[in-house]
């Protein structure tokens, strides 16, 4: 997502609109209150009467989802290949982020079976978000690289704030090369995309 961000949207994004560099650190601060103020919260205690993270989880993932789906919509408008590699990048952060959102919702008390579905449904805000965005972006075209910088920077904060952390939990010499060869491939791979897409 670091190597998305730097290589492809942001050069993207300064390219069309020199200004859209302020719309990264806003995307940075954007990010930062949204997972602040949505992210869900749960007691530690497993004994708790109630869970109230459930619902707050729902409600943060709908509108990351929608985001998401928006983000994905705007850099498809800016250039197919950036859009194709925006797309990427959201799916591999997504996949283990829902598997995550999935526990999460067992963990309050759903049933596996309703925690799937409603993880389903929330994940279709994201097709609701791409066409919010792709219709409202085509009526308002110089919006399109503040867009691309607003995901950059939500590329930039998630990686560096939720994801880079998650790598430290476990320090064996057998998962750090594991972790140091799926970073490496990631970089190499959104290089090459650069390459092939220049």
């Amino acid at each position: 997502m670091i190597t998305a961000a730097l290589l492809h949207l942001l050069p993207e994004a300064i390219n069309k609109n020199f200004n859209s560099i302020y719309s990264v650190i806003f995307g940075i601060f954007l990010f930062f209150i949204l997972e602040t103020y949505l992210k869900w919260r749960h007691c530690h205690n497993i004994d708790c009467k109630e869970h109230t993270f459930v619902p707050l989880n729902l409600l943060g993932d709908s509108l990351h989802n929608f985001i998401d789906g928006s983000l994905i919509a705007s850099t498809f408008l800016i250039d197919f290949k950036l859009g194709f590699i925006t797309t990427l990048s959201v799916i591999l952060h997504e996949v283990p982020q829902e598997l995550g959102d999935y526990g999460v919702l067992i963990y309050g008390g759903l049933s596996p079976k309703k925690a799937l579905r409603l993880n389903f449904l929330v994940s279709l805000t994201a097709i609701l978000g791409g066409i919010f965005g792709y219709f409202m972006l085509v009526k308002f075209k110089s919006l399109i690289p503040f867009i691309a910088g607003l995901t950059a920077g939500n590329f930039l904060y998630l990686s560096l704030t939720d994801l880079i952390p998650e790598l430290h939990k476990k320090v064996s010499l057998k998962d750090n090369l594991i972790k140091t060869l799926f970073i490496l491939s990631g970089i190499f791979l959104m290089i090459i995309f650069k390459i092939i897409f220049d």
